[in-house]
């Protein structure tokens, strides 16, 4: 039988490709700090490979050692859902879930999302981290998160995906401004206005872009707002106009005086929402149950009525 790395080798390489040092990475595992090491050395051995370049003061991956803790990323996740579908008996949906939600939509969902949740799975703990769409698409495929909540991925075959709702995406101006007149415009009507973006990374963007393109509105290019918290306080004090997303407009648009929301006639404002997880999971059954209370919440939330 070929050798086969054993899951703490793969442990050890992972935490040492994260933390860049061998003391830290040996405190995370757990370990001693010769254990770890050696641990590791016999794994190159083993292999045939150089997986960790050792400098004085750091360490880093080679290029094939890179490749490598990717893969066993994947493998670990792989043996945490063995864990989860033996404890998925337990109707817990598998007892923890690392749930990656994008900053634009998971803040304001859940909250909605979470008290049902918990009522109907109370055994069930939720790692929740934050981070935007493309990076998470990518955390789940390489399993580092095991399933996502925020802007549907675009044409990506590693994922399977479950729409929760489709939100509404609506221009905020300053009251002073022009615009502020009306409740609903045409996009020509933006033409030479300036319009302030989240980063690169939020699909947010890609809307804000295309609405530039078809309007002749100018991207803000100096700037990229990192919350839309910043962008909505920017607006309000004149120095552009932005989109914001419907659930993002019921949660923190009450306390908002200085912004006013409008329509655009001739343009699709929507994005579409939902779960997203690895297609070669084994834990998709979790995953759509997860995803069936989302759609069943986000039901209830969008049925109560206009945001304006």
């Amino acid at each position: 039988m070929p050798f086969r790395p054993s899951h703490r080798q793969l442990e050890y390489l992972v935490m040492l490709g994260e933390t860049g040092h061998f003391g830290e990475a040996a405190k995370r595992c757990n370990v001693s700090q010769p254990t770890l090491s050696v641990q590791v050395s016999l794994l190159e051995k083993q292999l045939g490979v150089t997986l960790i370049d050792r400098m004085p003061g750091q360490v880093m991956p080679t290029p094939v050692g890179a490749e490598i803790i990717a893969a066993a990323k994947v493998i670990l996740n792989g043996l945490d859902e063995i864990r989860a579908l033996a404890m998925g008996s337990k109707a817990n949906l598998g007892g923890a879930i690392r749930l990656g939600v994008a900053p634009s939509f998971g803040p304001y969902f859940m909250p909605y999302l979470l008290p049902p949740l918990h009522q109907t799975y109370p055994e069930l703990k939720v790692y929740i981290r934050e981070d935007r769409p493309r990076q998470l698409e990518r955390a789940v495929l390489e399993g580092e998160t095991e399933c996502g909540l925020g802007p549907l991925p675009s044409n990506e075959e590693g994922l399977v995906a479950f729409q929760i709702c489709r939100e509404r995406i609506l221009l905020g101006v300053p009251k002073a401004h022009r615009l502020a007149a009306f409740e609903t415009i045409t996009s020509q009507e933006l033409k030479g206005e300036k319009l302030l973006t989240l980063g690169a990374g939020h699909r947010l963007m890609d809307e804000v872009r295309r609405l530039a393109d078809m309007s002749g509105a100018v991207l803000a290019e100096e700037y990229e707002g990192s919350s839309l918290d910043a962008i909505r306080q920017m607006v309000s004090i004149e120095m552009g106009l932005s989109l914001f997303p419907e659930l993002y407009v019921r949660s923190e648009f009450g306390k908002e005086d200085g912004v006013k929301l409008l329509t655009i006639q001739d343009w699709q404002g929507i994005r579409d929402i939902g779960f997203f997880w690895r297609r070669s999971s084994a834990r998709g059954n979790h995953f759509e149950a997860l995803a069936g209370l989302g759609r069943t919440v986000a039901e209830r939330i969008f049925q109560s009525g206009d945001v304006k």
